[in-house]
């Protein structure tokens, strides 16, 4: 593992723990030459699939794309990393058990649902880019819609 500051390839494990749900393993490193200390995460690797998006074209699956779509829509929210990586981990299980191919609408739908029960504001913020808000008129019926 490089060492992120410095780059050089001689970085020790300082301690090793479990996380999410014991799907990933956290490593606490130091570099032998800077000594700069940095984290990483080992996870088993999902079953890699293929987005199809809306105009029928196809593009490898991006977690860290999709990760950034939704710290957008999180951003200034009591939303801790921890929640968004369970959210991404159990949607990632759902989608790559669908298939080599995924529709982008599935994925989308999939992360407006679990956005509403984490963070109503969080929703409505992917909702309004996700189905492309025209006007405010469509934005209020979202709302309505939520409100029930």
């Amino acid at each position: 593992m490089n060492c992120p500051k410095c780059q050089k390839g001689d970085t020790c494990v300082l301690d090793s723990r479990e996380t999410d749900g014991h799907k990933a393993v956290r490593r606490r490193r130091e570099c032998e030459k800077c000594n700069h200390r940095f984290t990483t995460f080992e996870r088993v690797e999902v079953n890699k699939f293929i987005v199809v998006k809306k105009d029928g074209s196809r593009e490898a699956y991006d977690r860290e794309k999709l990760e950034k779509g939704i710290w957008k829509s999180c951003e200034k929210r009591k939303i801790t990393e921890g929640q968004v990586s369970q959210m991404l981990n159990k949607l990632e299980e759902e989608w790559s058990n669908l298939g080599k191919e995924v529709d982008s609408g599935i994925i989308g739908e999939g992360i407006m649902n679990a956005l509403k029960e984490l963070d109503e504001v969080a929703y409505i913020r992917f909702a309004s880019v996700y189905r492309q808000f025209k006007d405010i008129d469509t934005f209020k019926k979202e709302l309505h819609k939520l409100s029930k």
